[in-house]
């Protein structure tokens, strides 16, 4: 019993933990913070900036336009907009107070200071150190391996804060080796939904807010209206337009927040968003929502542990296996349609790199879902991809496992590459 109820709580406080708000695709923001985060402990605005950034936040940061920013893309405006308008308190919401006279002087600065940006010297695919300087003095800010997980601080020489870095979560906390396929099933069955509503009610409602933005507005390539315009409102299409919209909000410009999953507001918005239509299609109780969502959520959860935040491997991948499983609970599927889903969904899209945040990935999104609702299709005739065929290994579980290998080393390699296409000049 004390196992269980242990299990118990470590799910609640993953759901917790992983799904919080952001502004704005989560490289930039977390680039926004620590430079915030650096200005106050300089006490100042700074007339010079450094920034120092492993290759993955470059690759995330150099094509995604920044919330509050007119338009700005890159690492310099990311850097210099959390300077001039940040609020550090808020972390990953880091840029939602952002006035009017504050983008005007973010314009002008953006233009007079000092900016130098360099690859970090780092083996963490997750690191950023901000050095500001201003009449002698100087401060400096290290994130490393979470988007506000700061580990070093100095001032002037003087270190004013210091923690560990670890190459995972911090496990000693929480036990993110805990969840399983069977054991996720499981703890949606039984949750009582009160322990979660809140932080699942968010979700819903964030995310179906900045989707309908992106239908409405004029947003990178419009995936989602492309999808809809062509394709027609069926349920299928609906999901994958929905989930694609929020992207094409998200990563042009969008000032409105999104709760996020695994670090990712696209994750985010993939795991829910395709979820969220199915439910209203299907006419289900709100409760039956809830648990789909618990589902789809921590299944793209267990499936990052693996890989980690930042890596070649596609995060849409995942979320969009994940966003099938929460569409087969919603039609009906137990654990067994659940887990051969998942498994279908990443043989068919495990491909998928990531080059970066930028418009392209609310079209990534719809293939990801698109595979998502596939394999579950595919469980329901019948049809299975078996282990020993490619990735798939017998077992769900099995599975995943292979994914995280190819996603975290495997992958290695194709990312200096996808980094260096991105970012050398012929």
């Amino acid at each position: 019993m004390e196992q269980k109820d242990k299990c118990y709580q470590v799910y609640i406080e993953i759901l917790k933990r992983e799904l919080v708000p952001a502004m704005g695709c989560t490289e930039p923001i977390a680039l926004a913070y620590c430079a915030a985060k650096a200005r106050a402990v300089l006490g100042e605005i700074p007339q010079k900036v450094v920034v120092e950034a492993s290759g993955n936040i470059i690759k995330n940061v150099k094509s995604v336009i920044v919330p509050n920013t007119n338009g700005e893309k890159g690492i310099e405006a990311a850097a210099a907009i959390g300077i001039v308008a940040g609020r550090e308190d808020l972390e990953l919401e880091v840029l939602s107070h952002v006035t009017e006279e504050q983008k005007a002087e973010f314009l002008k600065y953006l233009k007079t200071a000092e900016f130098s940006v360099r690859q970090a010297e780092s083996s963490l695919l997750l690191d950023i150190i901000v050095t500001a300087y201003s009449n002698g003095a100087y401060a400096s800010v290290r994130i490393a391996n979470m988007h506000t997980n700061i580990v070093h601080i100095v001032k002037n020489g003087k270190t004013i804060f210091e923690k560990e870095i670890k190459e995972q979560r911090e496990q000693d906390v929480l036990d993110y080796s805990l969840p399983s396929v069977r054991g996720i099933y499981d703890f949606a069955m039984s949750v009582d939904l009160e322990d979660v509503k809140e932080v699942l009610n968010r979700q819903v409602q964030y995310n179906t807010a900045i989707s309908a933005e992106g239908l409405a507005g004029n947003y990178g390539a419009n995936i989602g209206s492309v999808l809809l315009e062509t394709y027609g409102d069926d349920i299928k299409n609906r999901a994958k337009a929905k989930a694609a919209a929020g992207s094409d909000a998200r990563m042009n410009g969008c000032e409105m927040p999104v709760i996020i999953n695994s670090g990712s507001g696209n994750q985010g918005m993939t795991v829910s968003l395709p979820v969220i239509e199915y439910a209203k299609e299907l006419n289900v109780e709100e409760d039956k929502l809830y648990r789909a969502l618990i589902i789809s959520n921590l299944t793209a959860i267990h499936q990052k542990i693996g890989i980690g935040y930042l890596s070649a491997y596609c995060g849409a991948v995942s979320a969009g296996a994940a966003a099938g499983a929460g569409i087969a609970f919603l039609k009906g599927g137990g654990y067994e349609e659940i887990a051969h889903t998942i498994v279908n969904a990443l043989a068919i899209t495990s491909g998928i790199i990531c080059d970066g945040a930028k418009a392209s990935c609310a079209a990534k999104i719809a293939t990801a879902v698109d595979a998502g609702i596939f394999g579950y299709d595919m469980y329901l005739k019948g049809q299975q991809f078996y282990g020993g065929e490619g990735v798939v290994s017998a077992g769900v579980e099995n599975t995943i496992k292979n994914i995280g290998r190819l996603g975290k080393d495997g992958m290695r390699e194709t990312d200096k590459e996808i980094l260096c296409i991105m970012t050398c000049v012929d």
